[in-house]
């Protein structure tokens, strides 16, 4: 369960930090004497989201230490209700979120038809393959996917050791960079291009569906299978994630970009990768309530 948590935040971070990161950066450097505008209205609905998104993990967070400290198994029960219940706020907020951008608001999100019909490299929007093959190889790569996904689970212990680095750096820092790989390389290509509205929907799209969708689905499947999960993250594991989300927002707040804060927002991801690096928390700890804090209960404590 551990593993399964690492993995979804680091891919959050990946994308908030690294991968728009680099993508600003080098963008920014091929175009270094300008500052570039952006169209707002895409970012502003998914950081909206990702900042709900903190609220639920920031209350899992403070629930799960007050069962601590508190009576253990009533808080931990509490915690957990805590967690579904964000859950479905979040989901219910996603497909929101869906509708407002594929329906009612659909124009707000499209280019001008000025810019798209000016547009050179712009691609024929004639299908490739048809549904079913489409579909077919959608099922196949899943198929694969699920089957690398159970082996790297299986091994990812034996191989940090090996390594030498702890299994929470490997699983937030080390699967994430490998796995954006393919986005990574495409939002740098169409930052290059100065085509940011498209690198932000690739970087900010990508992190609002991992943090308001695959997490709490997680957790619902969990909850339906009778499996205890929650939305509880650990106090850096919380903090790198809430405090990713803000230093995002703030930096694309003004509605313009440039290499300067591509360049804030990768040390910011070398400071979160150098603090899961120097912290080793074993699998069995991390599956824990908490980090091999010694806690006294309440009702224990005499005045």
């Amino acid at each position: 369960m551990a593993v399964l948590k690492w993995t979804l935040l680091g891919s959050v971070l990946s994308n908030l930090l690294l991968v728009l990161g680099s993508s600003l950066f080098c963008g920014g450097i091929a175009n270094y004497t300008k500052e570039r505008p952006f169209d707002r209205k895409q970012s502003d609905v998914n950081l909206s989201l990702l900042l709900l998104g903190a609220l639920c993990y920031i209350f899992a967070l403070v629930f799960r230490r007050s069962a601590i400290v508190g009576d253990g198994n009533a808080g931990g029960g509490a915690a957990l209700s805590l967690s579904r219940s964000c859950s479905i706020v979040m989901l219910a907020a996603y497909f929101g979120c869906l509708l407002f951008q594929l329906k009612t608001h659909r124009r707000l999100f499209e280019p001008p038809e000025d810019e798209a019909d000016g547009d050179d490299d712009a691609v024929s929007d004639t299908p490739v393959i048809g549904f079913a093959s489409a579909f077919a190889w959608l099922v196949g790569m899943t198929a694969v996917v699920a089957v690398l996904s159970d082996y790297v689970v299986t091994t990812i212990e034996a191989a940090s050791e090996s390594w030498g680095m702890s299994v929470s750096f490997v699983s937030v820092i080390l699967l994430p960079f490998v796995g954006n790989a393919a986005e990574h390389a495409a939002a740098i290509i169409f930052a290059f291009k100065n085509k940011i509205d498209i690198t932000l929907g690739i970087t900010l799209g990508s992190s609002t569906q991992i943090s308001m969708f695959v997490v709490p689905l997680s957790v619902i499947v969990a909850w339906i299978k009778g499996i205890h999960m929650d939305l509880g993250f650990e106090l850096l594991e919380t903090g790198s994630l809430v405090m990713s989300i803000l230093v995002t927002a703030f930096t694309l707040q003004d509605g313009t970009w440039h290499y300067m804060k591509g360049f804030v927002l990768l040390l910011c991801y070398v400071v979160i990768g150098a603090s899961f690096f120097i912290l080793r928390p074993s699998l069995d700890q991390a599956n824990g309530i908490n980090w091999g804090v010694k806690t006294i209960p309440m009702k224990s404590v005499k005045a």
